[in-house]
């Protein structure tokens, strides 16, 4: 017999967890709600879920620590609820270590597709070993392993996803990606963003990697993105 899926839901209204945690356990996932981010931690660890869905509105919680916590600590795939639409706002969500994210009201359909979805993608990269999950070029190491990004000896503070797409770039040198390609192969097919999302995470990461004789992240006009082992394009 199949073992269970464990979801986390971090949700104080019960207006919202009730029922979704009602059709969760209908669509066959071990569920558990916690109505506050107190000792939030040490809830995660007894609890040890497959994935997390966090409401990004929690009364007197700072969410943005939860979710770094969680990322630099447990690293457990999560999914955030939330009442924000902006494009902007959604970058940020993404940069607090989401998986994916989910605007309210939603569909309780379309969320469990996308806990499958997030769910698919993390158990994949879970079987990865070794160095395949290390690419490796002049003064910069992106071990996707623990996440962490080495530049001249030096860690640099990325988020995940940031770290993921940089990887999946750096691993498939001088390819070039388009947009659409990157959203669904870092945030999922069924990924509802917009393609700023993709151009957001590279700016940042070109900003904290520097520049470097050896390789770059570039851009090829009217297409996308690679990484550059003979950077002399912009």
């Amino acid at each position: 017999m199949t073992e269970k899926r464990k979801i986390m839901i971090v949700e104080s209204d019960a207006g919202i967890s009730t029922p979704l945690y009602d059709y969760l356990k209908n669509e066959a996932f071990e569920c558990k709600v916690f109505p506050n981010g107190n000792n939030f931690l040490e809830e995660v660890t007894a609890y040890d879920p497959d994935l997390i869905i966090l409401d990004l509105g929690l009364p007197g919680v700072d969410v943005t620590r939860l979710c770094r916590e969680v990322q630099s600590q447990i690293r457990i795939p999560m999914i955030i609820i939330s009442s924000t639409t902006g494009v902007d706002d959604k970058v940020h969500l993404l940069d607090l270590g989401a998986d994916d994210y989910v605007i309210m009201p939603f569909d309780h359909k379309e969320l469990t597709a996308r806990i499958r979805a997030v769910l698919r993608r993390t158990g994949a990269a879970a079987h990865e070993t070794g160095s395949r999950r290390i690419a490796r070029y002049k003064d910069l190491t992106i071990n996707l392993g623990n996440y962490t990004v080495i530049r001249n000896g030096s860690r640099l503070e990325m988020p995940p996803k940031e770290i993921e797409l940089l990887y999946f770039l750096a691993t498939s040198p001088n390819q070039v990606f388009t947009r659409e390609q990157l959203l669904s192969r870092i945030w999922g097919y069924d990924f509802a963003g917009d393609t700023r999302t993709v151009d957001v995470h590279i700016k940042r990461i070109r900003e904290k990697l520097g520049a470097s004789d050896a390789w770059a992240v570039t851009t090829v006009w009217g297409v996308g993105y690679k990484f550059s082992t003979h950077p002399t394009e912009g």
